[in-house]
């Protein structure tokens, strides 16, 4: 029941305990349960808040970043270090 991937143990776990105790009241209920990695149905809406965000996220990183390249060079003229 279980594939060599530990990722896929605990749901299966889950699933059998969950359907031995609805089994052991009486129940007609089942639990199933399907393993993917992702969500394959379109979702624009989804998309464009991903997208948006890690947009967002690059932009906030890229203008954070030659300052900090600025600042290195600012502080080897300070001292006077220079490379060989």
């Amino acid at each position: 029941m279980c594939s060599p991937e530990p990722i896929n143990c605990f749901p299966m776990l889950v699933n059998i305990l969950s359907n031995t105790f609805l089994r052991l009241f009486n129940s007609t209920a089942r639990f199933r349960v399907w393993s993917e990695l992702f969500y394959t149905a379109e979702n624009t809406e989804l998309k464009k808040y991903i997208f948006f965000g890690l947009f967002t996220y690059l932009l906030v990183l890229a203008a954070g970043l030659p300052p900090l390249f600025a600042m290195s060079n600012v502080e080897d003229y300070k001292v006077k270090s220079t490379s060989c």
